[in-house]
């Protein structure tokens, strides 16, 4: 079975986006696992979005902030 391979390069807001939760997870001083299953996510898919492989939805994102206990806004400040 072949590899998935994208069509278009991830958008560099998702990169961000993933780079800040990395950030939040670290300075909070969690474990990505943690986050993951208070999310209700896989951990294999929050690290695809924290390397900015896979974009999340929405939900996805209000899952990992309610998670992180941080509000929305947080993730998009430097």
């Amino acid at each position: 079975m072949e590899k998935r391979v994208r069509k278009s390069e991830m958008p560099q807001e998702i990169i961000t986006l993933g780079v800040r939760i990395q950030e939040i997870i670290k300075n909070k001083g969690l474990k990505q696992r943690e986050v993951a299953y208070d999310a209700e996510l896989d951990v294999e898919n929050l690290r695809k979005y924290i390397k900015g492989k896979q974009e999340m939805k929405v939900s996805t994102m209000l899952k990992i902030v309610s998670a992180l206990g941080i509000k929305i806004e947080d993730l998009f400040k430097k």
